[in-house]
């Protein structure tokens, strides 16, 4: 009986397991679409801005260049927090911008080219899509790892865990069918001999 009932209830682990792991795989799909989308999006942003730096350089003498950019235009302040997707912990990564006074670009107009101009405000454009990026990626890893975790654990309890109980199950019952009709043949047996002496 207690073996019917550990049968029951791995049966049931298995179906919320089955469940959780189907839920899992569903949404790292969903993630893994956005995140190819935010990944060409940027690599393209980034391609075009490196691009820029290049012809920079180019119209620019790197003295020139490294004094414009050291002194960065605007500050950006990163928070982390959890979040969760089916019982796993996932990072949520916000920015904010922290206020200053208007200055379009840190550096001089004299000295610097119109392409490091485009070069620094496309690679402040693709800011967001890589916070995001980073997040996803992130969320993604630690999804597979679950999923992985997940299936381990269904296929334990489907291939290994349940047909074992099974199999002990149905050797008990046949052993207690066995010691069943033995007690029935012995019954018989005294119920004959007794019968025979009152005859």
């Amino acid at each position: 009986t207690k073996l019917k009932q550990r049968l029951v209830g791995a049966s049931r682990v298995n179906k919320l397991f089955k469940d959780k792991r189907d839920e899992m795989v569903r949404q790292f799909m969903l993630l893994i679409r956005r995140n190819r989308e935010l990944r060409a999006q940027g690599e393209e942003a980034l391609g075009k801005a490196l691009a820029g730096f290049v012809l920079a350089r180019v119209a620019m003498t790197k003295d020139a260049m490294d004094e414009a950019l050291l002194f960065p235009v605007r500050e950006v302040e990163i928070n982390v927090s959890k979040g969760n997707i089916m019982s796993v912990h996932v990072p949520r990564i916000s920015y904010q911008e922290k206020k200053r006074e208007q200055v379009f670009f840190p550096y001089g107009m004299l000295m610097t080219s119109a392409e490091l101009d485009k070069a620094t405000a496309s690679l402040a454009a693709v800011l967001p899509q890589m916070v995001e990026l980073a997040e996803l990626e992130k969320t993604c890893n630690l999804l597979a790892d679950e999923i992985e975790k997940t299936r381990r654990r269904v296929n334990a309890l489907e291939y290994v865990m349940i047909p074992q109980l099974k199999e002990t199950i149905k050797y008990i019952r046949m052993k207690l069918d066995e010691n069943e009709r033995g007690s029935l043949v012995r019954l018989m047996k005294t119920k004959d001999m007794i019968a025979e002496r009152q005859g």
